[in-house]
């Protein structure tokens, strides 16, 4: 039987830092986001303007279009969320 050696310099394996996206897409209904576990309605009550935020989203995101199109997609801006998830720590429970 052959014996595989490891000579002295060889190349180790690498291990690579996960790398943080800089925007995530929205999910779509009853899927979870990949880097948080967020429902598509959890991000919109994050991210869209409404009484409940005082009309100021906590996360921010972009929607892009095409020209004369009517929809688009939105994309959230990952460093927000995190910033946003961080701040939950501090102030106990998040609120849904």
């Amino acid at each position: 039987m052959r014996q595989l050696t490891t000579k002295p310099g060889a190349a180790k394996a690498r291990t690579l830092a996960p790398i943080a996206p800089i925007t995530f897409r929205l999910p779509k209904v009853g899927q979870l986001d990949p880097y948080f576990g967020g429902t598509r309605t959890f991000w919109n009550e994050r991210v869209l303007p409404t009484e409940r935020n005082n009309f100021n989203p906590p996360v921010k995101s972009r929607v892009i279009k095409q020209p004369g199109a009517k929809t688009g997609i939105r994309f959230i801006d990952f460093a927000s969320a995190l910033a946003w998830f961080e701040a939950q720590e501090n102030h106990g429970p998040v609120a849904a």
